[in-house]
């Protein structure tokens, strides 16, 4: 299989070569940013470092981090560099913990998302001969849109779905030959069950390759998008306050993990206690610093997803830091008494139990002063309408393989097929009375 690169030169730098860009660009940004941004030069004022303090990659470590609570607290343009005469575009999050998170672009920085995003779509083998079914959601949410110009940008034909409509969009999949699907793993799985409801063989359409991002999935799920629908199914990485989808893409040839665009997002893995930084291919929570973007500059934003970075040359060639799939968040981790858990542990424990259905929902409660945790999953038609001594001893496997695998004893409900609510975007995997 051909590696197809869209700036090979970059993508295959050396090292040495890589970080004298990374160090001229950081050294650039922070000096632009202490200079524009009051609330940036406050903290570094606080924490003591001018921009001239910066003179090695490893300085980088001297400045302050930067919380989603900071973007809050500078509602709506508060950290923007550049005048509101030269931002054409605004993206925000939901808000649905309070204030939503806004990020603006320069034209010059659509440019460069387009760029990245195309970066992340030859990772996928994609070129300008493709047709890319985009299904991410298009709106204030950075996934449509961005998939959408990085498309564009490659010079394929992109169509822009949006979500929903699932039956329309899988006769749009076989009527106009798409050959790449972008979507959430959740909403890939939507398409893949309703397909099966309409008798659409997915042999029989042209998808060669699916990208996926926007929430954590497991290896199994991964394995699960696959075998339904006749795909290989790859991981795409960003969030809005970084730039949007195309922070880090994972490529056909991958032994794992996801190649981060260091030239454009500086990675870091520190501890998320101490804030301490970890080593290479240590277990922490991931740090982003934006070493390109005008409108929007970030620096060592806190992400809370957890990760591993990894420097070995990948087999594509590809000289740029590898970034673990991400396992989880430090604030969707669950602790139930005691134990650390992560819905996406979950995930893999059920994806890997025959007659489980890709499709469930962790319920955690309070009774008296003890947490607990149920798991619902949909179980197949067949098993559902089995007798109760099969179902009790899926239950009991179920609830012996978490009990084994993470640590933690959990109730386990199995639910009649098509029970558990579907997304569009994002799957709500957990509901958390506790915060009720």
């Amino acid at each position: 299989m051909e590696t197809i690169y869209w700036e090979e030169e970059m993508e295959t730098l050396p090292r040495a070569g890589l970080e004298s860009i990374q160090l001229k660009r950081l050294q650039k940004l922070v000096e632009r940013v202490y200079n524009t941004v009051e609330p940036y030069k406050r903290k570094m004022d606080e924490a003591g470092v001018k921009p001239e303090d910066i003179q090695s990659l490893k300085d980088i470590q001297k400045l302050p981090f930067t919380y989603k609570d900071d973007l809050r607290d500078n509602y709506p343009f508060g950290l923007f560099t550049v005048p509101m005469d030269d931002v054409v575009r605004v993206h925000a999050s939901s808000g649905t913990t309070g204030k939503p998170t806004v990020v603006g672009y320069t034209k010059k920085d659509i440019e460069l998302w387009a760029s990245v995003m195309a970066r992340a779509l030859s990772c996928a083998g994609a070129t300008k001969g493709d047709m890319i079914h985009n299904a991410y959601g298009y709106g204030l949410f950075t996934g449509g849109l961005g998939a959408h110009y990085g498309a564009e940008c490659l010079g394929a034909t992109v169509i822009p779905a949006s979500g929903g409509n699932s039956k329309r969009q899988i006769t749009i999949m076989k009527d106009f030959k798409s050959t790449v699907l972008m979507a959430t793993p959740s909403y890939a799985l939507n398409l893949a069950e309703t397909m099966e409801g309409m008798g659409i063989d997915p042999k029989s359409l042209s998808l060669k390759v699916g990208i996926f991002g926007a929430e954590p999935w497991s290896e199994n799920m991964r394995e699960e998008v696959e075998r339904k629908l006749n795909i290989r199914a790859v991981d795409v990485y960003g969030l809005s306050e970084v730039i949007g989808p195309g922070v880090a893409m994972e490529c056909l040839k991958s032994s794992g993990g996801m190649h981060v665009f260091e030239d454009h997002f500086y990675p870091e893995i520190i501890d998320p206690e101490t804030g301490e930084v970890l080593p290479p291919g240590e277990k922490g929570e991931l740090v982003f610093t934006t070493l390109t973007k005008e409108a929007f500059p970030i620096i060592r934003y806190r992400t809370k997803d957890i990760s591993r970075l990894f420097y070995e040359t990948c087999s594509c060639g590809r000289t740029l830091v590898r970034m673990e799939k991400v396992t989880g968040r430090t604030d969707d981790m669950l602790i139930i008494r005691g134990v650390n858990v992560f819905p996406s542990q979950v995930e893999h424990v059920l994806m890997g139990v025959e007659g489980v259905e890709p499709h469930y929902q962790i319920v955690v409660d309070r009774e008296g002063n003890m947490d607990t945790m149920e798991v619902r999953v949909e179980v197949s038609e067949g098993i559902f309408s089995d007798e109760i001594r099969v179902l009790e001893n899926l239950t009991k496997k179920i609830q012996n393989d978490i009990k084994d695998i993470l640590g933690v004893t959990s109730k386990v409900k199995l639910v009649e097929p098509k029970s558990i609510q579907r997304s569009e975007g994002k799957a709500q995997r957990v509901i958390d009375n506790r915060k009720i």
